[in-house]
């Protein structure tokens, strides 16, 4: 049995296509196709079966990839007895997280691993909430969120690492009238013009959260991903806007007032291959996130998760 095999159906699991796994792994698709063939001739048996425009894998091929993440898992840990012996968490760490988390997370990062021979590539990733699991075939650690749970969807079989609760805010202008108020409720913010985000995204759930509490349906005039020209429209005009507390700043005319009575909170969680999981450069990196979490929760006054 060829390790090069299972690594292959491993990778076909974790990306779903033929075409996304030679992309991912710098071949062409009729070269990954060709070495599944070869896989299913020296083995004996049918490891993908075709389903619509694509193959997927059959029992066979999925028991195979199980046992190809198995096989990465102990060949991780070998890596990190030996650069625990050596005292050297050394190598290149790749991180990605949602762009308002790695606002605070990836300077901490910075000067946490400055020096430590860890090479960190950071890169921002702008999800949908049930997206950010897909993105650890590519990372070894991902920063993603949810307003639902701690284990994001689409994360079966990968490790998740609480980071850190943060509260969602309702953001008006500091002229208006709800900024006269230390706290708003569902029925406060309900009559009121939003700038949303598009469906799918985790602020959109506390907008629906308002509307399910008060039984009316807002006015949302406006979908945008970026925060800072939420913030930009927000500052300057009528509306409100569910933003996330650690990174909205409040100056330039914005103000934050935290919302009552309906589920408002995020939790941000790093994502991680299993095999990824067992490199110390890479649970040295975790430890980094885990902090960085800490220490912004406790600028904030806010209880980590458990």
């Amino acid at each position: 049995m060829d390790a090069r095999h299972l690594d292959l159906l491993r990778e076909l699991s974790d990306r779903g296509s033929i075409s996304a796994v030679a992309a991912a792994t710098h071949r062409t698709p009729s070269a990954v196709s060709q070495q599944l063939k070869t896989a299913q001739r020296e083995l004996g048996a049918a490891l993908v079966e075709p389903h619509g425009r694509g193959v997927r894998l059959t029992d066979a091929g999925r028991l195979l990839a199980a046992g190809g993440a198995e096989v990465a898992a102990a060949l991780a840990e070998v890596q990190a007895r030996w650069d625990a012996f050596r005292d050297s968490p050394a190598g290149t760490v790749s991180v990605a997280a949602l762009p308002s988390g790695a606002t605070f997370l990836f300077p901490a990062l910075e000067r946490a691993l400055a020096g430590s021979g860890i090479d960190l590539r950071l890169t921002d990733a702008d999800r949908a909430e049930d997206a950010y699991g897909a993105l650890a075939a590519d990372h070894d650690v991902v920063v993603g969120h949810s307003m639902t749970s701690v284990r994001p969807p689409g994360t079966a079989g990968l490790v998740v690492v609480p980071v850190v609760d943060e509260p969602i805010d309702v953001a008006m202008a500091s002229s208006h009238p709800l900024a006269c108020q230390d706290t708003v409720s569902a029925e406060d913010v309900a009559p009121h013009p939003w700038i949303g985000v598009p469906p799918g995204f985790p602020f959109d759930t506390v907008l629906q959260n308002v509307e399910r509490a008060t039984g009316a349906r807002l006015d949302v005039r406006q979908r945008l991903l970026d925060n800072r020209l939420v913030e930009a429209c927000v500052a300057s005009g009528p509306y409100l806007a569910a933003l996330p507390r650690f990174t909205t700043p409040t100056a330039g005319g914005l103000t934050l007032r935290p919302l009552t009575g309906v589920p408002a909170v995020r939790h941000l969680t790093a994502l991680v291959r299993p095999d990824r999981a067992r490199r110390l450069a890479v649970r040295r990196v975790l430890d980094a996130v885990v902090r960085a979490g800490a220490d912004v929760a406790a600028r904030h006054g806010v209880d980590r998760p458990p």
